[in-house]
């Protein structure tokens, strides 16, 4: 038997217990996925909920301004090539994870001579951003549809909301 040690939470940072890993091995494997590239629809659709009037990071791009680049065919191809590519050779580019930190003041403090009156944002590069989005909303698609999500999880993903926990909830009682 295996183990490895896992760190409990906040209360119990010192502490640790041993869990058994063999358990993963009871898992059964999933058949192996082909990654197809990504499509002009793909691009689309990841642009189309983001909000123009936010704050741009280091790159100084707004999602308003991809937007504009995307109406273009041709700048559109180019993005999509670079996504793929990024995917493809297993490399995400150090221009993508730069970010810049604000410190912003939070409203209503009596003084403001403490951390915790502050409040930190990290402004990542938008166009980091907006692979990233087209990837995640992959992964989240290829997730459930191979079914690696719990059915009853409901937290974080698409088209599943408080309201839905609220419904399943209800029926239970």
């Amino acid at each position: 038997m295996i183990c490895g040690t896992l760190y409990m939470g906040h209360s119990t940072l010192l502490k640790s217990r041993q869990v058994d890993i063999d358990l993963l091995d009871e898992i059964p494997d999933k058949e192996k996925c082909t990654w197809s590239l990504f499509s002009k629809e793909e691009l689309k659709h990841a642009i189309e909920k983001c909000n123009n009037s936010s704050a741009p990071g280091p790159d100084k791009l707004s999602w308003r301004h991809i937007k504009m680049i995307i109406r273009n065919k041709e700048c559109s191809s180019k993005l999509i090539d670079i996504t793929n590519a990024c995917i493809n050779l297993g490399h995400w580019p150090s221009h993508f994870k730069t970010s810049t930190m604000v410190v912003i003041p939070k409203p209503n403090k009596s003084s403001y001579n403490s951390p915790k009156s502050f409040r930190p944002i990290v402004l990542l590069n938008t166009i980091g951003k907006f692979f990233e989005k087209m990837i995640g909303e992959r992964l989240q698609f290829h997730s459930i549809s191979n079914n690696f999500v719990y059915p009853c999880q409901l937290g974080g993903l698409k088209h599943r909301s408080t309201t839905d926990a609220g419904v399943a909830l209800t029926h239970f009682i």
